[in-house]
């Protein structure tokens, strides 16, 4: 089925809903950072589809082709370079295929893959969530009046970050072999930064030195559990 396609009606975007008519798939395996997204589509007009892997987003669209995909780099099952490079390859191409990250590294290598544009993580700002878009759009499918993008603060539910809490807890849970800890501290970071948790930012960001460097970390991933751990008991975020 085509989100897009040109049986589909196509509803028209006006100053208060900019990406109206439009389907976006967030490819993203952060709860929390998801729900930003949600809602940012939400005041936005667009409507969201959500792949929380490789797998799963590869999936969808055999079934689904969204009109805007947004791709983390940091999956569970793989590089989302990958999957951009797919999607830059298909025929028909998706309109907008935008990059996703905390880590401003992996700009090069979404571009590279092929990608239209890049969110930097956390995203805070819907104004500039919707003029990334909004840019790279058709003139067509974009409101008459661009300087009507408002910007709103957002507030995504506390329970998604606890959601990622046992995700990555379970993640913990298992082998802490190298892949296995990248990937927590990858994961870790960026949803702890959306979240601005500064103790988590810290554990993550030292457990991802250690790595690097060749460290010791049974220490460092044992701190990194017991944080996650403590989030676990509480009823709220922060």
């Amino acid at each position: 089925m085509d989100d897009s396609g040109p049986l589909t009606t196509i509803a028209t975007p006006t100053a208060t809903r900019p990406l109206r008519g439009q389907t976006i798939l967030v490819v993203e395996d952060s709860r929390y950072s998801c729900d930003v997204i949600r809602l940012m589509c939400l005041h936005s007009g667009a409507r969201i589809r959500r792949a929380d892997c490789l797998k799963s987003a590869r999936r969808h669209l055999q079934i689904y082709r969204p009109s805007i995909i947004v791709v983390d780099m940091g999956l569970p099952d793989g590089s989302g370079a990958d999957l951009i490079a797919e999607l830059t390859q298909a025929t028909p191409r998706i309109g907008v295929i935008l990059g996703m990250s905390g880590d401003d590294c992996t700009r090069e290598q979404a571009m590279q893959a092929g990608a239209d544009g890049f969110l930097d993580k956390p995203i805070k700002s819907m104004a500039f969530f919707q003029r990334t878009i909004l840019e790279l759009l058709p003139e067509d499918r974009r409101p008459s009046e661009l300087h009507a993008v408002r910007d709103e603060q957002i507030h995504p539910d506390p329970l998604a970050y606890q959601d990622d809490m046992a995700h990555i807890a379970d993640v913990l849970a298992g082998p802490n072999d190298h892949r296995t800890l990248d990937y927590a501290a990858q994961f870790l970071g960026s949803v702890a930064r959306e979240a601005n948790d500064l103790v988590l930012i810290k554990a993550a960001k030292d457990l991802a030195a250690s790595r690097s460097e060749g460290t010791p970390i049974t220490a460092r991933a044992a701190q990194v559990a017991g944080i996650v751990q403590d989030r676990l008991q509480q009823k709220e975020a922060i």
